[in-house]
């Protein structure tokens, strides 16, 4: 076996869950994390179909995401006033398991530190390979060398430009944005949520944590903004002059926001690229194939192209060359289907006009009744069972 020592940028879903597999395959894995610690909060994340639960159960860890599934049940979208005016059935939204990121990240680094090395709190600053390895430096830590480098940084991946160039040659931007926070379930929720559409927003809450908090997400329509990542009052300042007045709960929402300790805002995009490695370095999950926070195929994504990437290069010894040119194989047909569900998705849960919104609402209002209703989800379905998994335990 070549090529053991692995650095994994990202501990989120991708990161861990390539760690987890590479120490099963005799590979040694470091994750460097630019938060401080395990992020907590953020939105709900499903599971679906054979291909997800096949890699979850052989992870080990099925029966600890059933323990912390949200058992959120069918959805509601609402007037101003808050009157039920549809019912959007729970399979459209959860799949066979639903989980917040946030435990679902807990979960993930409990089935891996006791032999992956976590540095929080830092990232790569600067990539240099040879022929022998790649010379990492860091913002903080000292340099240190690796065999092999994996971007599993997300969305807004310092790996993949540091390889690949600027995030502006890969990041497709859908025309919409999302806030998301945790907030006091002040509306009782019991295992459901509430939604509330105008023409150009989607304002929503959801119980979650057996009803003791609830979530709340904000959509908007939105050409892409020159908006710095971590400028956090400008985010809220934005959020707050598209919803301000807007009905419903959005104004106590806006009030709530600001003492969220997990505020979290970004565009909603994907990520397309010919290619997911150059030399030593290669990319997984949302970094190399985002498929946006509205396609619902994130993680479920995440985790398969992580099993497949440690397994192809548990199956070529550690010959990079040949496993990433493996994984890609296998991969690149799975992600673009999935990718395909979160197009067109964006319009559809934000739309343009007052016209459009109404009308939605209206067939919201009946599609449990036709007969095409179960359409989307198995649609879904599709798309995440579309891979055939090779067994790599041998």
């Amino acid at each position: 076996m070549e090529n053991t020592n692995v650095l994994i940028s990202g501990a989120s879903v991708a990161g861990p869950a390539l760690a987890y597999w590479l120490h099963r395959h005799g590979f040694k894995a470091t994750i460097v994390e630019r938060a401080p610690a395990l992020r907590d909060g953020g939105y709900a994340v499903d599971f679906r179909g054979v291909a997800h639960l096949t890699v979850l159960r052989r992870m080990g860890i099925l029966a600890d995401l059933e323990r912390a599934r949200t058992g959120v049940g069918a959805m509601s979208y609402v007037n101003s006033a808050g009157k039920e005016q549809a019912k959007m059935p729970a399979d459209l939204f959860a799949g066979d398991i639903e989980i917040l990121r946030g435990d679902l990240a807990r979960i993930l680094y409990e089935a891996t530190r006791d032999h992956t090395e976590y540095i929080f709190g830092d990232s790569i600053s600067s990539l240099t390979e040879d022929a022998d390895g790649v010379y990492v430096t860091f913002e903080r830590g000292a340099p240190r060398r690796f065999d092999l480098v994996i971007g599993a940084d997300g969305l807004h991946s310092v790996t993949r430009r540091l390889t690949f160039g600027p995030e502006e040659q890969f990041v497709k931007h859908l025309g919409v944005y999302c806030a998301i926070f945790t907030t006091a379930n002040h509306l009782g929720l019991d295992h459901t949520g509430h939604g509330y559409r105008t023409a150009g927003k989607l304002v929503a809450m959801y119980s979650s944590r057996h009803n003791t908090e609830a979530k709340a997400v904000f959509y908007f329509a939105s050409p892409q903004l020159d908006l710095d990542r971590g400028d956090v009052a400008r985010q809220q300042a934005v959020l707050t002059e598209h919803f301000a007045g807007n009905g419903w709960q959005s104004d106590r929402l806006l009030h709530d926001m600001r003492y969220a300790s997990d505020f979290y805002f970004d565009s909603v995009s994907q990520v397309h690229m010919d290619r997911w490695s150059r030399g030593r370095v290669a990319l997984a999950g949302d970094a190399a194939y985002c498929p946006s926070s509205l396609s619902g195929m994130g993680s479920g994504l995440a985790l398969v192209g992580a099993y497949v990437l440690a397994g192809e290069l548990a199956a070529a010894r550690g010959d990079h060359r040949v496993a990433f040119a493996r994984y890609e194989e296998e991969m690149r047909a799975y992600a673009e289907g999935c990718q395909k569900m979160g197009d067109g998705v964006a319009s559809l849960m934000v739309p343009s006009s007052r016209l459009l919104a109404g009308f939605l609402n209206r067939y919201y209002k009946v599609m449990p009744y036709l007969p095409g209703r179960n359409l989307p989800a198995k649609m879904a379905r599709r798309a995440a069972e579309n891979i055939e998994l090779r067994d790599y335990r041998g």
